[in-house]
């Protein structure tokens, strides 16, 4: 003989709370699962791993901006965009974007993927895929990089290496340009 009947609903029936004892609140069960494997197995649900999404965020780049109306002094370094539309005085170093907007200024080196110039840099752009000086940029310093757009009006007093991505020269190609 059973205690209690189960209902279709999967509820169980108030009466079978003992006297002085109050009823708990109605909770619905969980349907219960036949002893029995699909015939079509699902793959176990996981959740994602912790290296898989700073891999996802790595990917996903996000940009910083320093206002126009901004002067800080320091250092720069890590991953991501920068935008600069103020003053700052330090050296910039990130995996990602450099963008120096028309009217701000840079004093430092600076080490990015693709470096946009479109105010003042005072200082060297190292290791560069890209460079794009535009008509309101100006330069002051060495560029290194794999290739460098100059738009007409732009300013630059320095020394240029471009094309040379991923290669190094010896000094005997390079003292040895004129003479055979």
């Amino acid at each position: 003989m059973a205690l209690w009947k189960d209902s279709p609903t999967g509820t169980s029936p108030a009466a079978s709370n003992p006297p002085g004892i109050a009823p708990a609140p109605h909770q619905p069960r969980e349907p219960e699962r036949a002893n029995v494997a699909s015939l079509t197995p699902e793959a176990p649900r996981r959740a994602p791993l912790p290296a898989a999404a700073s891999a996802q965020q790595r990917q996903e780049h996000r940009e910083s901006h320093i206002a126009s109306d901004l002067t800080i002094e320091g250092k720069i370094v890590g991953s991501g965009h920068i935008r600069i539309a103020g003053r700052f005085k330090g050296d910039v170093q990130v995996d990602g974007n450099v963008s120096l907007e028309a009217g701000a200024r840079l004093e430092g080196h600076v080490k990015a993927n693709v470096v946009s110039v479109g105010g003042e840099l005072i200082g060297n752009i190292e290791n560069a895929k890209r460079v794009e000086l535009l008509e309101t940029g100006v330069i002051n310093g060495d560029v290194k990089a794999g290739s460098l757009t100059v738009a007409a009006g732009s300013r630059m007093r320095g020394q240029v290496e471009f094309g040379y991505e991923g290669e190094t020269r010896s000094k005997t190609e390079t003292k040895g340009f004129g003479s055979a």
